[in-house]
This record gives structure tokens, C-alpha cells and sequence, in this order.
């Protein structure tokens, strides 16, 4: 987990991969970043980061307050996610594990906008976003777009980032392209041509 200082760097440096802006889960699961030199940011290490990503992504109520049970329970569905991403992505079963996860997450709490009522604005639809049912909404928001990912036909175009040490899932915009990000995939030539160079030198 890296500090706040690390966190903002992070941030600022790194774009969403590609799909991201299709699939909120896509970012979730890229919410933990490794770096070169053996740094891993995660951009839910804390419970004030949890929150902030939370609310920039419209997801909790901008006065949204979380306490570490929270931020670790965001923290546990990432990686449930990521297992179902990884096994997708390799042709394997989906972990049994991971699925009742998902499963759990989405079914936690109700999926429609439930009637209500009140003199200013009398009949409405309002979803329930008790503070302390904010993460349990979320998490069910994240939850579903992920199953809906995983089972649509742009699954077959998700792919693990091609750049080492980067862990990050995509979705291909290309055929060949396996990068999350113009970072990696400069990273990724750089290391190519080097090893050609090697290979030239040898």
C-alpha cells in the first residue's frame, strides 16, 4: 500500500486502461498497481482513498465517510474480481470462491430503485444509500458490471497488460495491443529492443 503522497502520483500519472470508461469493475480491478521496482500503489489502501474513489467514480454520496472494515471488504471483492478476470483471461474454470463473492455482493442488497415518498417531491424512485449501505451499493454496482463484463461478447477482448512487472486488466483496442497504457507499452518496446540489441551484441 503506498502513502497519500504515492496514491495522488499514481493518479495523476496513470490513465484508466482501456474498457475502463465501458466497464467501472475493469477499473476496480486496476484499483492496485504495480510498478517497476518491486512498488505495488493501491489506490483503496486506505479507507480515505476507498472513499475518494468511491465518489469520483459516483459511486457512494460525496460526504461519504468509510472506516477500514469498509475499504477492506473493497479491498476483498477487487480481489475476487481479479480471479475471475485472471481465469477468464487464461481459459480456466472461474474460481467457485470468487464467484459466490460476486454472487454475495450483488444480492446483498436490492437491485431496484424502491418507491418512496416525501411532501416536497411526493411519489419517486429512490435508491436506498444509507451511509452505512453505501459500500454494500456500491460494491453490488461493481459486483454486476463485472458479471456483465465477463459474460458479454467483450470479454473475449479482455487481456492482462502485457508489460511487466504491470498486473492491470484491458480491454484490447487492437488485436496485438496488450498494453494498459501508453507507459507500459513504451516500456514494453523499450525492453523489446534492448533484448534485440542483446541478441545483436551476443
Amino acid at each position: 500500500m503506498g502513502d497519500p503522497l504515492s496514491v495522488d502520483a499514481v493518479r495523476a500519472e496513470i490513465d484508466p486502461a482501456p474498457g475502463a470508461e465501458l466497464f467501472p469493475a475493469l477499473d476496480f480491478a486496476d484499483s492496485s498497481v504495480s510498478l517497476p521496482g518491486g512498488k505495488r500503489v493501491d489506490l483503496l489502501g486506505t479507507p480515505r482513498d476507498a472513499a475518494r474513489w468511491l465518489v469520483e467514480r459516483g459511486l457512494a454520496p460525496p460526504d461519504t465517510v468509510l472506516y477500514e472494515l469498509c475499504s477492506s471488504r473493497m479491498r476483498a471483492l477487487r480481489e475476487h474480481i481479479r480471479a475471475l478476470f485472471a481465469a477468464r483471461v487464461d481459459g480456466l474454470p472461474a474460481p467457485a470462491e470468487a464467484l459466490d463473492a460476486v454472487n454475495a455482493a450483488m444480492t446483498k442488497v436490492p437491485s431496484a430503485a424502491l418507491l418512496a415518498w416525501d411532501s416536497e417531491r411526493g411519489l419517486h424512485r429512490s435508491a436506498a444509500h444509507p451511509i452505512d449501505q453505501a459500500v454494500d451499493h456500491a460494491l453490488a454496482a461493481l459486483a454486476d458490471n463485472a458479471a456483465e463484463l465477463l459474460t458479454s461478447p467483450e470479454a473475449e477482448r479482455l487481456a492482462a497488460c502485457g508489460s511487466p512487472p504491470c498486473d492491470r486488466y484491458l480491454l484490447r483496442t487492437h488485436p496485438r495491443r496488450h498494453w494498459c497504457s501508453t507507459r507500459c507499452g513504451d516500456r514494453a518496446r523499450a525492453a523489446r529492443a534492448y533484448a534485440r540489441r542483446q541478441a545483436v551484441q551476443a
